[in-house]
């Protein structure tokens, strides 16, 4: 597993924000991952922009739709975390599509992942069944192809919990991201059934906005993410979001941090 990811889950609990690189821009997404950094982020999640989204609700939809408009691309991003990585170690994890990363070229795409320093990779896109070809490819190169369980994969979470790395993307709600006024997933049941099989950190993600939603699932599992309400932050402000998402995010780690598990 991927030493940086592993030591993020070690320290406390992680918060974990996601942006989607190049919107309003990738100047900016690059300002955004130190500012979250310093504001105490453990993990970032960055999203590369694809046409069709599938796993994304709306803000997020949109987000992918103003960076590719803006010429965003893969190489482009890549080029952006070699400059991150000049002064600033903090784990960073992709999160895009089968589809970005299959005509990039699989094998292409892990070995220049690793090579600009990246962590791990989340495709959301592709169910367990499918993953060999990417698994190993993300082996190979030392990155971590994270895993997802879904609220309604009971029997399949044994199964994916045995072959998953870094740590485990727990989908708080099903259908699509975007925030959520009330989560009523048990948690605390799809955790446990993971830590059964294999110790592996779990973070909880899809639908989290407020601190308290946030301090809730973090206290029945190992961290939180959130990308909409952020993604939210950046159209809204645009270019002007750095120092308000800087503020959300350490408003929202200082929360994760209090939460126990109950």
């Amino acid at each position: 597993m991927n030493k940086r990811i592993t030591e993020a889950f070690a320290k406390s609990k992680a918060f974990i924000p996601f942006i989607t690189c190049g919107d309003p821009s990738l100047e900016v997404t690059k300002q955004l991952v130190f500012a979250m950094a310093e504001a105490g982020a453990d993990i970032i999640e960055l999203g590369i922009p694809f046409s069709d989204p599938t796993a994304e609700g709306p803000v997020i939809q949109g987000a992918n739709l103003r960076a590719l408009s803006g010429g965003v691309t893969t190489d482009k991003i890549f080029a952006m975390v070699e400059e991150i990585r000049k002064t600033c170690q903090i784990p960073l994890v992709f999160m895009t599509y089968a589809n970005v990363v299959f005509s990039y070229g699989t094998d292409r795409f892990m070995k220049r992942s690793a090579e600009v320093g990246m962590d791990g990779l989340i495709l959301p896109d592709v169910p367990f069944e499918e993953k060999e070809e990417f698994d190993a490819a993300a082996k190979a190169e030392g990155l971590d192809l994270i895993s997802l369980i879904a609220p309604t994969s009971h029997e399949r979470i044994t199964k994916i919990a045995r072959e998953a790395e870094g740590f485990v993307y727990c989908v708080s709600s099903l259908g699509v991201t975007g925030t959520r006024s009330q989560i009523t997933t048990d948690i605390a049941s799809m955790v446990r059934m993971v830590k059964e099989v294999k110790d592996i950190p779990c973070a909880v993600g899809f639908g989290i906005s407020t601190p308290e939603q946030a301090k809730k699932m973090a206290a029945q599992s190992d961290g939180a993410i959130v990308g909409s309400a952020i993604v939210k932050l950046c159209a809204k402000y645009g270019e002007s979001c750095v120092p308000y998402v800087q503020e959300y995010v350490r408003q929202m780690k200082k929360v994760v941090m209090e939460a126990e598990i109950k």
